[in-house]
This record gives C-alpha cells, structure tokens and sequence, in this order.
C-alpha cells in the first residue's frame, strides 16, 4: 500500500473490483494455492481485510526484507516450490503460469529457476518465477546484499549459489516494450481502459498481446513509463 509512485495502488478499484482481486481471480484458475506475504505495517491491515473477506491465505513480514516474508511464508505453509508473482499485475496470464509449473515439475530439478522475466519476450506485468523452497530457504540464510533481502530472487537468478540450472520461458515474439503493470497513474489509466472498455480480465494471456497489437493508441499511454531498477 505505501508504493511511492503510486500509493494504495494494489487496492484501486477499476470496474467495481480491486487490482488484487482481478490479480488473484486470474491466478486461481491456475489451479494452484494463491498466498499473499505483506507487510506488518498498519498501513497494509486493508489488504488483510480483504484477504479474510476473499478467504485467501496472508502472512505479515518485513516492509524492507521481502525475502523473509517470503521465505516465512512458504516455511509456515509447508510449500515445496514457490511461484512468485506480484500483486500489481492484475492481467497475469494464468495459462502462462500453470504451463510454466508443468514444465517446471518435468525436471524434477531443485536447483533449476525457471522464469519470463529474466529474458523478457513477454509484456511486463505477465511476470513470473519458480523455484524450489530448497532454493528459497538457501538465499534466506546467505544473502546479504540489500537487493538481495528487497527483491527476493536476485541471490537465486545472479547463481551466486554457483550451481543454478536456467529455463527461460519465451513467447514466440518479442513483446516486451508492452507494459501491462501497475506502477503510475498511466499504467492505471491503461489497465482501466483494457478492463473497462475490452473487458481484458476476461481474456488470455496471448488474447491480450493481440488486443495490444491491434491497439498502438492503448500501448502509447504508458509507453514512455520506464521501470524502476534494482538498487544496491
């Protein structure tokens, strides 16, 4: 709730429904178990509201040290891997998801990280990574590095551990300049529009990247928008 570029976003309603609740509407037909780790700040006790009233799984941590919170809610619920996704992507494609988790599981591989946002193809917003708990758990006890403590994964997919395997999940055709995120008052403004007006909390992932393609006034609302980077 305290995002500088654009605070309470994830609770902002588009449509009669909030960005986390199409976010999360769209990851359960995944057909996996959806938790939220947020913070124990006051100022998140809204997004504990609405997870008891969405009777969804919630565990509060650390503001700064997103890896714990992570990592203490996977240990709490006995996960064997872990899909991370954020909650200010209220068009995650959930087919993308649950393809991603199958292949995934065919390697029976611990030590793989397999993800679409590492090389991007994909739109920003359609973001994700799977990873072993195995893994999870090793990051938690030897990263240091505060990048490392606020954006979870960076320990696990800079192979600092030396032993990771990599799948990168590709689509077909570069399509990463789309951005489908939710991170300033134009990405609101686009995401409203998708919804509102082309109905795309309805569509796949691919329908969406098509309705973009045939949409270059949609895309040039928040095109100039540049992602905040990693910071040390």
């Amino acid at each position: 709730m305290t995002s500088t570029r654009l605070p309470g976003k994830v609770l902002k309603a588009i449509g009669g429904k909030s960005v986390l609740h199409y976010h999360l509407e769209r990851l359960k037909q995944s057909g996996f178990p959806v938790y939220i780790a947020t913070t124990t700040n006051a100022s998140d006790d809204p997004v504990i509201e609405f997870c008891k009233a969405q009777d969804i799984a919630y565990y509060r941590g650390d503001e700064q040290n997103v890896l714990s919170r992570y990592y203490g809610c996977a240990k709490e619920n006995e996960l064997d891997i872990v899909v991370r996704v954020t909650s200010d992507c209220p068009l995650i494609a959930p087919e993308l998801v649950k393809n991603g988790i199958e292949i995934y599981l065919k390697t029976r591989n611990p030590s793989l990280y397999l993800s679409n946002a590492l090389e991007r193809t994909f739109p920003r917003g359609f973001d994700f990574e799977i990873f072993s708990y195995a893994l999870l758990e090793r990051a938690f006890f030897e990263a240091t590095r505060p990048e490392d403590l606020e954006h979870v994964t960076p320990y696990i997919h800079q192979n600092r551990t030396g032993d990771i395997q990599f799948y990168h999940y590709l689509h077909s055709e570069d399509k990463s300049n789309y951005r489908i995120t939710l991170d300033t008052p134009e990405d609101f403004e686009l995401l409203q529009a998708l919804i509102e007006d082309y109905q795309a909390d309805k569509l796949t992932g691919r329908e969406i990247i098509t309705l973009l393609d045939q949409h270059p006034e949609l895309v040039a609302i928040n095109a100039q928008i540049e992602q905040k980077k990693l910071t040390s």
